[in-house]
């Protein structure tokens, strides 16, 4: 999944177009580091990996013709910026011998310890499987990484010192593959960065893959800020000086510094905001550095005593820090000649935080902001592990993982003051699958800032949101619409595919028994000794697994009943079926087809198609003579006492006269029907169509609501529409 510029592939024989006379070099920068924080005897180690590493990966070359160990030792180099341990250095020398030699983990392990061969291992990616495609394999991958991640968090600062080096090189390679590359890094590996809390890197991979992914449009951007940079110096040059001067007349001492929009956050401004260049007037900015978060407070008012602020254009991330540990003030000023600038004031702490992020725990371990930065990455990590046990495969948990990272600043509250942050757009699903599943799959209704509302509203910052809960509530699919996060995604669709299980094991259940019926056996009288050889024979991983298997129509249930008693179909065999009764409450299992709409009473048959389970038609249903090969016919019945609501559409045409709608709304309520939708034709001729969808019991049920509606003078005819759409 990484952008590989190696030359594994080519032939060890081959010579560099230009070999990298500047590897030499590079190893002594990164020895001298290396000497600044870890010991003689860790630095030894370390030699020892590049040495086993440079061996692995002798007679490959990078496509720039590099050495191929250059590019380690850059990986290794960025980690040792971070000050990272000896293990995670020696594990980024290492990070491709298991891909790209016949380094296996086993001797990794061997010659460097357990530790470094699971980082590389987790790191490395996995052999592409014949029928995966593309984008399946890359999804396998990713999830492999952050499950590893999940486990030890170094394992993805090495890949995205990895992907930053790659994208550093990235001219070598031919143009699609680096589109292609780019906005990967742009979708997963820079947000990844953001939400780790690395902001010099998550900008640094930001501007890159926008480079390489819309190259005309960086140079333009480019020579456009180099303008600009030209005519607004001196009104840069003023304010600083102006805040330099300012801040010690209030007894405030900070290191201030100017700061320059990058191009991407201005393209992707222009973008989002409709706005030219010349608009977007907030390309510089300062950022003030204190000794405590009391003086960034008393810096705040010091500087709206100097310029006045831009009303609704303050934040305070030190009372509620982003979700990566960020904190600072943001506030925005009116200075000269009317430009306005972002000042953003945090402590020292607070601003190594920001630039390293989580991999600030190696460099300032004595911060005391580190440790809530570690405790708030560690939820995210085992957050990852959550969605890993409910996602359905590879793909799915890359589109959970990809939600979540796009975090958003929208703060809630609970009823008992606790802060909640969810990603922006969030609804009052999010927040209840915030605060627990449970809370989330049984929610029926919510009350926002003590009013009542509806749960797809959307939530505002400071909103105080308390949830309405049910015992027998459950979540409904048409959540999965407007929820926003990860979390919430991920468990609404957990629970339906459950549901979904456990309907279709009941009916394959229900299903295989009537199949062994047909051949004279009763499935309670298949022992254990016959399961189990079964099982074994066919690799099912369960009865269960055959019952569900059965039921969503991936097996045919008189093949099962066969096969389990390894017996084939005698003439005497070969009888009638018994039906399979129909509550219409199976679940997903069993679908009421939408082609006609059968009600109890009506006659119907049922027919099971790979992937969709038992599907029930009326026996004269104009599809069915569509279907071909491929489906399982079954006999259904209604079953006597149903208890429960059927849709059914029904077209009236009546007298265009008024009050006639009111006469058919009272006519249907009479008849104990409720009316779910309702659409009137837009014709004004002397008729009028008048389309609705009712919910009846049964057959006579919805024949008393057409008598009813038939007593009613201006009604000229009455139609059963098959199709509960009920397209005029």
């Amino acid at each position: 999944m990484a952008a590989r510029h190696s030359g594994a592939s080519a032939p060890a024989a081959r010579s560099p177009r230009s070999p990298d006379q500047s590897l030499a070099s590079q190893l002594e920068r990164f020895n001298a580091r290396l000497a600044t924080y870890l010991k003689p005897e860790e630095i030894a180690r370390v030699g020892a990996a590049y040495v086993f590493g440079d061996a692995a990966h002798r007679g490959q070359f990078r496509v720039s013709g590099a050495p191929y160990i250059s590019h380690p030792l850059a990986v290794a180099t960025t980690l040792v910026g971070w000050h990272l341990d000896a293990q995670a250095v020696i594990a980024a020398l290492l990070h491709d011998v298991m891909e790209d030699t016949s380094i296996t983990k086993t001797q990794i392990a061997e010659q460097f310890g357990k530790t470094a061969a699971e980082l590389v291992d987790g790191v490395s990616k996995l052999d592409r499987l014949e029928n995966q495609t593309v984008e399946q394999a890359q999804a396998e991958n990713f999830r492999k990484m952050l499950l590893a991640m999940a486990r030890d968090v170094r394992v993805i600062l090495i890949k995205l010192a990895d992907r930053l080096h790659n994208m550093q090189t990235l001219d070598a390679i031919r143009p699609d593959k680096r589109r292609r590359i780019a906005r990967e890094t742009l979708e997963i590996y820079a947000p990844i960065a953001n939400r780790l809390g690395l902001n010099s890197l998550y900008r640094e991979l930001q501007e890159l893959s926008f480079r390489h992914l819309h190259p005309l449009r960086h140079r333009v951007l480019e020579k456009a800020v180099k303008a600009a940079r030209g005519n607004r110096r001196e009104v840069v040059s003023k304010i600083l000086d102006a805040v330099r001067s300012h801040l010690p007349t209030w007894n405030i001492e900070a290191e201030i510094m100017g700061r320059e929009k990058h191009l991407y956050s201005i393209y992707r401004k222009m973008r989002e905001k409709h706005l030219t260049f010349s608009q977007v007037l907030d390309i510089y900015g300062l950022r003030i550095v204190v000794k405590d978060v009391p003086t960034c407070y008393l810096a705040l008012s010091a500087l709206h005593a100097l310029y006045n602020p831009v009303p609704g254009k303050f934040k305070d991330y030190l009372a509620i820090p982003k979700t990566n540990g960020y904190q600072s003030l943001h506030t925005t000023l009116i200075g000269p000649y009317g430009m306005p600038m972002e000042i953003q004031i945090r402590t020292r702490e607070m601003h190594n935080v920001a630039e390293s992020g989580v991999a600030s725990h190696w460099l300032y371990k004595d911060d005391p902001t580190i440790s809530a930065l570690q405790r708030k990455t560690h939820m995210w990590l085992q957050s990852l592990l959550e969605l890993q046990s409910t996602a359905g495969d590879s793909s799915e948990f890359l589109e959970h993982v990809k939600v979540d990272l796009f975090i958003g600043e929208v703060y809630v509250f609970t009823p008992m003051g606790k802060i909640i942050g969810l990603p922006k757009g969030a609804t009052a699903v999010d927040f209840a699958y915030a605060v627990h599943t449970d809370i989330g799959n049984r929610c029926v209704a919510c009350r926002i800032n003590l009013e009542p509302m509806s749960l797809r509203t959307e939530l505002r910052n400071g909103d105080r949101v308390e949830i309405i809960t049910a015992p027998h509530a459950s979540p409904n699919p048409a959540w999965l619409s407007y929820v926003k996060s990860a979390r919430a995604r991920s468990k609404i669709r957990h629970f339906l595919k459950t549901q979904q299980t456990e309907a279709a094991a009941q009916l394959g259940e229900r299903l295989l028994a009537r199949g062994l019926d047909e051949i004279g056996q009763a499935l309670s009288k298949v022992d254990k000794a016959t399961w189990d050889k079964f099982l074994k024979a066919d690799g099912a991983r369960s009865r269960k697994a055959v019952f569900t298997d059965i039921g969503i129509g991936k097996r045919l249930a008189a093949v099962v009943a066969r096969r389990l008693l390894a017996r084939e179909a005698t003439p005497q065999e070969q009888k009638v079926a018994g039906s399979i009764t129909i509550r219409g409450s199976e679940g997903m299992a069993v679908q009421i087809a939408s082609c006609c709409c059968p009600i109890p009473g009506d006659p119907i048959v049922g027919l099971i198609q790979k992937g969709q389970g038992l599907v029930i038609h009326t026996h004269d249903c104009p599809s069915l003579a569509k279907l071909r090969g491929g489906v399982e016919w079954v006999n259904v019945e209604w079953e006597a006492d149903i208890d429960r609501l059927f849709e059914v559409s029904i077209r009236v045409l009546v007298q265009n006269q008024r009050g006639v709608l009111a006469k058919l709304a009272a006519a249907i309520a009479e008849a104990q029907s409720n009316i779910i939708n309702v659409r009137v034709d837009e014709d004004r001729d002397a008729t009028t169509a008048v389309f609705f969808t009712l919910e009846v019991s049964h057959r006579v049920h919805l024949a008393k609501v057409l008598r009813n509606l038939r007593l009613i003078p201006e009604v000229v005819r009455i139609a059963r529409l098959k199709d509960k759409k009920f397209n005029p």
